[in-house]
């Protein structure tokens, strides 16, 4: 069996096991905002009897605009997440952007995620591990899948085995994403669980001009593909009540409608494959 990351005594990570639904806005945009969608997801990840693991950024650090909304802030957060642990009980997850927020936010999360553009910084992935959480680390866009295992050794290196590993699509030429469902199979070689982030895999970077574009009804293709192709740990996908209004990434974020329909596909692609 590979590696089992353990979250909570509902939540745990593996290739072997069923997967685990990470999903929420894209941002925080207010506290009353991020409850809403938690409630929302909480509720169905429930009915459909799926591990779910809420994840919002305090801060979206790499705006294609300096006019871009970035969320509420590191400070702001903290009682955001403590009431959403307080209410729905759920896992959660959030980014970091600089090795000093790692200590400060990992009280109130479960999970610490290591952006794409930032997974080789080796001061950052000494941080997060060196807190003791699970680290969940995006590959960068322009990174090869075997070019995780290096970044794995890195984390384990500082004292961490509890890593994950998230595809999100590699750079195609300007404006585009694309994901090589191989890469699955390759980052799994390291042992550890992996994850399709099926939402960030449709954006088009920069091609709005002030914003990163996308196109959400290509996000439930790679994530279905993603499950079908081999045993993965999780899907990761943003989810927002009324996308074309978000502050970040509506154009690749799924509907409430969207997410239970998806959901509902992907469990019974992931029994049937964890089934052989």
């Amino acid at each position: 069996m590979s590696y089992v990351v353990e979250v909570n005594e509902k939540v745990r990570f593996s290739n072997d096991l069923p997967f685990v639904f990470i999903g929420g806005p894209c941002q925080i945009e207010s506290p009353e905002h991020a409850l809403m969608v938690c409630d929302f997801l909480v509720n169905l990840t429930t009915k459909l009897n799926i591990p779910y693991v809420f994840k919002a950024s305090f801060d979206k650090a790499n705006r294609t605009s300096i006019n871009g909304k970035r969320g509420v802030g590191l400070e702001k957060s903290l009682a955001v997440f403590e009431k959403i642990k307080k209410e729905f009980g759920c896992a959660i997850t959030t980014d970091v952007h600089l090795p000093s927020q790692c200590d400060q936010i990992a009280p109130y999360v479960d999970i610490l995620q290591i952006p794409a553009f930032l997974c080789r910084q080796t001061d950052m992935l000494e941080a997060a591990a060196k807190t003791g959480k699970v680290v969940n680390v995006k590959k960068g866009q322009f990174l090869s899948p075997d070019g995780m295992s290096k970044i794995v050794e890195k984390i384990e290196y500082f004292g961490n085995k509890n890593v994950m590993l998230t595809e999100r699509g590699a750079t195609f030429g300007y404006n585009n994403l694309v994901v090589d469902m191989r890469g699955l199979e390759i980052m799994a070689r390291t042992n550890k669980p992996v994850i399709i982030d099926a939402t960030h895999s449709v954006q088009q970077p920069g091609n709005l001009g002030n914003s990163t574009g996308g196109d959400r009804t290509m996000a439930p293709i790679l994530a279905r593909s993603a499950i079908a192709s081999r045993p993965i740990a999780g899907v990761f996908c943003e989810v927002h009540n009324d996308p074309e209004h978000a502050f970040s990434d509506g154009p690749n974020s799924l509907t409430f409608e969207m997410t239970e329909k998806l959901l509902k596909e992907l469990k019974a692609i992931d029994n049937l494959v964890k089934s052989f």
